[in-house]
């Protein structure tokens, strides 16, 4: 039996859980610690069950016996003579590995962000990530509603602009979505598709009305502001993005999956040439993608040419 560590915001959570669906249509028998990570005061809350995912859970026992930490006394003794017999494997780069899909009897603890770890299993990860219990609190209802017909009725284009916690880990993920980044990403879509209406998906949306003010000045085009979420509805975030028509995402699993969960085969998505300051990234990226750099400069492409 395999165990998989959850860790991280929604995001991780969905790639954590894609990487199950790959193991158990291999055969392997595989669960979730999702205690760990969790049980701290800080930690992000748990959102699968947006899409009425119901996960296996790891026992006490079988984290213990996997992760080779019984306190008895004889297992402390061999340990100190013999060393540990812990089955955990810990992701060494942000790059896909494919030796995590042969693994056997081990503790999986990354964040796993690659397609190639489910490519060929898309529909599966595509059926369970349908949007089947979301809850829209009673006093937003009518402003998602009225984001929902305006995303349907336009050729909506998703911005998601992630400042909060970046702009504290400024030297892991700051200087890589840059207004220069975004700038062009804009003008991209503009030249590529008639009259895009942009909706953005922010955690700061005091200082992105004032950045949208600046575009539509700029663009004349229309930007929204999607207000009323919260961290811990930040699904419905998640589901509005995905219902757009195409993508400027940020380095951020998030957006990640609001725009791979557009099935719209002509969709275009674009994406920042870096992910992370500390590591590079190769894997994340899917063959839809624009990249930017932080310069504003594209440095590839492989949507439909303009």
């Amino acid at each position: 039996m395999n165990i998989i560590r959850m860790s991280g915001g929604i995001g991780n959570q969905m790639f954590q859980y894609a990487l199950y669906l790959k193991l158990v249509s291999l055969g392997k028998e595989v669960k979730f610690d999702d205690v760990t990570e969790y049980e701290l005061d800080n930690a992000r809350p748990i959102m699968l069950s947006v899409f009425g995912i119901d996960y296996p859970k790891a026992s006490r026992e079988e984290l213990v016996e996997l992760t080779d930490a019984s306190m008895d006394f004889l297992s402390r003794v061999r340990r100190k003579i013999f060393g540990r017999k812990s089955g955990e494997y810990h992701e060494a780069s942000a790059d896909y590995d494919e030796t995590v899909l042969e693994k056997e009897h081990a503790y999986l603890c990354g964040c796993f962000q690659s397609e190639r770890y489910f490519k060929d299993i898309e529909y599966k990860v595509r059926e369970a990530y349908r949007f089947r219990n979301v809850v829209v609190p009673e006093e937003i209802r009518g402003g998602i509603e009225t984001y929902e017909r305006q995303i349907g009725e336009s050729l909506s284009v998703s911005i998601h602009i992630r400042r909060g916690d970046y702009l504290d880990a400024a030297d892991v993920y700051g200087g890589i979505c840059t207004d220069a980044y975004y700038n062009q990403a804009i003008r991209y879509m503009i030249k590529k598709y008639e009259n895009p209406s942009f909706f953005v998906f922010t955690n700061d949306t005091f200082w992105a009305e004032k950045w949208c003010e600046v575009r539509e000045r700029e663009t004349g085009k229309r930007f929204t502001v999607i207000k009323g979420t919260d961290e811990e509805t930040g699904y419905i975030d998640l589901m509005l993005m995905s219902r757009c028509k195409a993508h400027i995402i940020a380095n951020s699993s998030f957006s990640w999956w609001g725009a791979w969960l557009d099935a719209s085969p002509d969709k275009c998505v674009v994406a920042p040439v870096k992910w992370i300051n500390t590591r590079e990234c190769r894997d994340i990226y899917t063959e839809d993608m624009v990249r930017i750099g932080s310069n504003g400069k594209i440095s590839f492409s492989n949507c439909s040419s303009l």
